[in-house]
């Protein structure tokens, strides 16, 4: 069964900049796909009003074949962050 997810990018000052929602089938699946949200900062992943985890900026990452779903498409992502 597929979980909504949060994952937030945050800035230097500790502040959400940005969102994006997506669906996920676990936490930890969860963690993997927020992964390449990371070339652009540090990203929070939340599940509802849990907190799941903070992802580190990436010095230069590049998506894994687990962050995608067979057809090599992110699963149920939207486009990209939304500005809050």
């Amino acid at each position: 069964m597929m979980q909504q997810y949060r994952a937030y990018l945050v800035g230097e000052n500790g502040v959400f900049q940005s969102a994006e929602a997506f669906e996920a089938r676990s936490d930890a699946s969860a963690l993997l796909f927020a992964r390449r949200f990371t070339r652009r900062g540090d990203v929070e992943v939340w599940q509802l009003g849990r907190r799941i985890g903070l992802l580190k900026a990436a010095q230069s990452a590049e998506a894994s074949p687990e962050d995608t779903g067979p057809d090599n498409r992110p699963p149920h992502s939207s486009a990209s962050f939304r500005s809050m």
